[in-house]
């Protein structure tokens, strides 16, 4: 039997109406409660022992008109409640529709098993008329969400539906409205973690933070850059590529970061030239700075390994050491100036970039800044760029963050020349 940490809400045959179960029973206490609040002063002074009753046995009560308005307020109450339920409780109503469409999905494509039984209704003697479904095994399937993420856990049986419950990825996707994020197989079950509502985990570019081996790009998205150390960025004219770029620089000057940045169509990076060092436009320029890239790499990883606390594995942040960033806009125009020979010269410099990942269908959306990202866990989801406020100057900004970073740097030169 597989212990499922956290493993939430069951998914059970019956939440296949779980929304109309939920809403009336709920609904119908709350009525009931406020009609009795309501009525509370008559019930309580009611000698319900000399109530008439009706020759049939049945309570007589009189309707009056504060009756039928207590009646009105409680469904009024009941209206506004679940207006406000659903307005302040967002989260919880996708709930119950995310585990009643789990569990019509499971019923709907037979992933079950049943046997019929003869139903005699409510009378016992007679003969039974109509035969009524038992389900006799319904797959384990777990629901949960937290911090915008859906936990969807099945156990996994060596079942004849072994092979539908291991490949749920697409159905849960464009079913629940929610993008892939991880698939991890553990012992006997099976773990999807999906995104929950995409564009409301977008982060602002203020929000965007580069923090242990780690790049924040939205809420619950991060590029592990020591684990995936390539990024390509494409899409098309208009799509926000400049804007998501300027925004990684600015993040990772708020780090330790060292960044070169090169820009052969002397576009807008090649603007940060006059704000911060190491930014290059002249195909000379850009050529000389991947020499001096890729020599700084490998002296670096010689010098690591002659490190005191130097171990087998580890990367440059193990032993406190700042990452080194190549920000390369517009490679193939840039690979299009140079000669053949020149060409095979920087290929032989520059790592190949491989994107790795499933399948996927991608869906149009006309909004800018998305796209789709695989964030090191071979698993493509949908993205969208940290948000730029209206009036951002980036070229001020950056051009801040380098000169306090100079600043700085200088005032730790002038202290250690003072300290000698």
């Amino acid at each position: 039997m597989p212990q499922f940490n956290k493993r939430g809400n069951r998914i059970r045959a019956s939440d296949k109406s779980l929304v109309f179960r939920f809403s009336s029973g709920s609904l119908l206490l709350l009525f009931l409660a406020v009609v009795m609040l309501l009525n509370l002063k008559t019930i309580i002074t009611t000698d319900w022992k000399v109530i008439s009753l009706f020759q049939d046995g049945s309570v007589h009560l009189t309707v009056t008109p504060y009756r039928i308005m207590t009646i009105v307020l409680a469904a009024l109450v009941c209206v506004l409640a679940t207006l406000f339920y659903r307005r302040f409780q967002y989260d919880r109503v996708k709930q119950l529709f995310h585990r009643q469409k789990l569990a019509r999905m499971l019923l709907e494509n037979g992933w079950y098993e049943s046997e019929s039984t003869q139903d005699s209704g409510f009378f016992k003697d007679l003969p039974a008329t109509t035969k009524k479904e038992k389900i006799t095994y319904f797959p384990k399937l777990y629901y949960h969400m937290e911090h915008g993420l859906l936990y969807i856990r099945t156990e996994i049986t060596l079942g004849k539906y072994q092979d539908q419950l291991l490949h749920l990825e697409k159905k849960l996707e464009t079913g629940l409205y929610c993008e892939l994020v991880s698939k991890e197989l553990k012992d006997s079950y099976v773990e999807y973690v999906l995104l929950y509502d995409t564009i409301a985990n977008r982060i602002t570019i203020n929000e965007v933070q580069a923090e242990h081996g780690s790049l924040r790009l939205m809420k619950n998205v991060w590029w592990e850059y020591d684990k995936l150390p390539h990024m390509l960025i494409a899409g098309g004219t208009g799509g926000g590529k400049t804007y998501f770029i300027l925004t990684i620089i600015e993040a990772l000057l708020r780090s330790n970061a060292v960044m070169y940045i090169l820009d052969p169509k002397n576009a807008d990076l090649a603007d940060l030239s006059v704000v911060m060092p190491e930014v290059w436009y002249k195909k000379d320029d850009i050529t000389a700075c991947i020499d001096r890239f890729y020599d700084g790499m490998m002296a670096r990883s010689e010098a690591m390994k002659l490190m005191e606390n130097y171990r087998t594995g580890e990367n440059y942040a193990y032993l406190g050491l700042s990452p080194h960033f190549l920000i390369f806009d517009e490679y193939v125009a840039f690979m299009e100036m140079l000669t053949t020979k020149e060409n095979a010269a920087v290929l032989n410099k520059l790592k190949q970039i491989v994107m790795l990942g499933r399948h996927k269908d991608f869906f149009l959306k006309q909004i800018k800044g998305r796209g789709y990202v695989d964030t090191g866990n071979s698993v493509i989801s949908e993205f969208y760029t940290p948000l730029v406020p209206k009036g951002h100057d980036f070229l001020k900004e950056i051009g801040r963050l380098s000169q306090n970073r100079q600043d700085g740097q200088a005032a730790c030169e002038a202290k250690d020349a003072g300290t000698d």
